[in-house]
């Protein structure tokens, strides 16, 4: 399954691409694998000093590099061939297909727990509030005519997406640890007349805060501290400092707006899961196994190994019958050659 985090970098770096003025790319280096073996060689120094000092995350950044790597080089091949023909309709799908895997990154792989109907109405939520504002942002704020020119659209869909993900994540793990930890006082809020909603607010305000905090926190220090790559890819293309520092905070403010309305909406969806239309906590709405995808491959993890424990119990049976009964021809054989003698 593709990794939309690694789907939402591939789009930022298309962005500073198809900004750039051709000539300007013509005149910059091609890169090759060479160069990104390079790059991984950085990857490997961190995998074999985690093997060093024993931190056991070795394999965690050498699968998240492989996914990487595959998974860009497949949405190179799709997204090139959609930049090549400009259709709406391929635009629109690239947009689905990154909005359904932004909701199966969030639900299960982002959420330690799910609650219920969470993946259709986590996409439902993102679909809501990403494409809204990518399309007003591209066709007024950028001046893009038609908004859906797939070099714009797509990479700032992915964007916004790639930043409601992680939001979604810390709010909706915020809101389960709540429920956990401080059951009683929700209870005793609705015990003294308050709706599901008044009881839930403190709980909604709080996730909403930490869900929205490193949005925040980069627009604090953007400009100031860090230099974002979406104006230093906007520089190197071409484009003046101002215009670069413009359109970066046109993306900053939409990917704020987005990841502000797709929690929001996460948020009160999971909230009046939890707590029902008769104000009871619903914690058996909670589910804290494992996705039942995960469940399967574990399954058949489990199964492959144990076939593979038994073809190698039988083969070693095998091969000691077969030295047995070598022994025993070994041993007759030299019996006889006594008795001859």
């Amino acid at each position: 399954m593709m990794d939309p985090f690694m789907l939402a970098t591939f789009a930022a770096n298309s962005t500073m691409a198809f900004l750039a003025p051709q000539d300007k790319q013509s005149q910059s280096s091609e890169l090759t694998p060479l160069n990104v073996a390079l790059a991984l060689a950085f990857i490997a120094f961190d995998s074999v000093l985690s093997i060093v000092l024993g931190l056991g995350i070795a394999s965690s950044l050498l699968v998240a590099a492989t996914r990487c790597i595959l998974q860009l080089s497949v949405m190179a091949l799709v997204l090139d061939k959609v930049f090549a023909t400009g259709n709406i309709f391929g635009v629109f799908g690239i947009a689905a297909l990154l909005n359904i895997l932004g909701a199966i990154e969030a639900t299960f792989n982002k959420s330690k727990r799910r609650f219920t109907n969470m993946f259709p109405l986590v996409l439902l939520s993102m679909a809501s509030s990403t494409v809204p504002i990518s399309i007003i942002g591209t066709q007024f704020a950028m001046k893009q005519h038609p908004f859906w020119q797939p070099d714009q659209f797509v990479p700032i869909v992915g964007m916004m997406l790639g930043n409601a993900i992680s939001a979604i994540g810390v709010g909706v793990n915020s809101v389960h640890k709540e429920f956990a930890d401080n059951r009683d006082k929700i209870e005793t809020y609705l015990a003294f007349g308050a709706t599901r909603f008044e009881a839930c607010r403190p709980i909604a305000t709080e996730a909403l805060k930490l869900a929205l905090l490193p949005t925040i926190n980069q627009m604090s220090v953007i400009g100031l501290i860090s230099i974002p790559g979406v104006m230093v890819g906007s520089i190197l293309g071409g484009k003046s400092v101002s215009q670069a520092a413009m359109l970066q905070m046109i993306l900053m403010f939409m990917i704020a707006a987005s990841s502000f309305l797709c929690v929001s909406a996460t948020l009160v969806f999971a909230l009046s899961t939890l707590v029902d239309g008769s104000h009871r906590i619903r914690m058996d709405r909670l589910d804290s196994r494992k996705p039942l995808f995960y469940r399967w491959r574990d399954e058949a993890g489990i199964k492959v190994w144990r076939g593979l424990k038994a073809a190698g119990r039988r083969v070693s049976g095998k091969r000691a019958r077969a030295e047995a009964g070598s022994e025993e021809e070994r041993q007759g054989l030299l019996g006889n050659q006594g008795s001859d003698r």
